[in-house]
């Protein structure tokens, strides 16, 4: 069967097909949006009943901020998206930039609260004890094939130091003596 559609006649079928599809995309976009902003209300309340300590709060005070980062720039998404489909102009990089923008504010929120810096500072902890045992093994395994360790060469220098710390006092007394023995 063959279709005689003239060269105007196919992006305006399109246009037709695609704009309800369209439509609904967006609407079921805004209501996944909507519907995720409720259920972020309501665990919000329950928590606000839920005894917890300070930095917990604040850490999820600070998940919930972020949270709002990333459903402002879903709206500002749908919206662009919106835009774009009934015919304005919009640049790619203008996705980007909302997705690249909403990460930097969210991150930011992340790292603003207490329960963030106790989990770094617990990993950095966790990362250090772990270095110490490394390094004992280490240097088990360098004094099993007879090789000078850190300890050891800190051990020769103390040592070393002491010895002309010694040399220096038997110096100084041989000083003396002589100039005892000229007189």
């Amino acid at each position: 069967m063959e279709r005689n559609d003239s060269p105007g006649e196919i992006p305006e079928m399109w246009t037709d097909f695609s704009k309800p599809m369209s439509r609904a995309f967006v609407d079921a976009f805004e209501r996944n949006v909507d519907a995720q902003s409720r259920f972020l209300d309501t665990w919000l309340a329950a928590l606000d009943d839920t005894p917890m300590d300070e930095t917990m709060k604040d850490g999820t005070e600070g998940y919930v901020r972020a949270y709002q980062v990333w459903m402002r720039a879903a709206e500002e998404q749908a919206e662009r998206l919106s835009d774009a489909m009934e015919g304005e102009d919009v640049e790619l990089e203008d996705f980007r930039d909302i997705w690249l923008n909403a990460s930097n504010e969210a991150f930011k929120e992340m790292m603003g609260t207490t329960a963030f810096a106790l989990a770094t500072g617990q990993t950095v902890d966790n990362a250090l004890g772990a270095k110490e045992g490394l390094d004992e093994v280490t240097e088990t395994t360098l004094h099993a094939y007879g090789f000078a360790t850190e300890g050891d060469i800190e051990e020769v220098g103390k040592r070393l130091v002491e010895l002309e710390r010694r040399q220096h006092a038997v110096e100084e007394k041989l000083d003396r003596i002589l100039e005892a023995v000229e007189e």
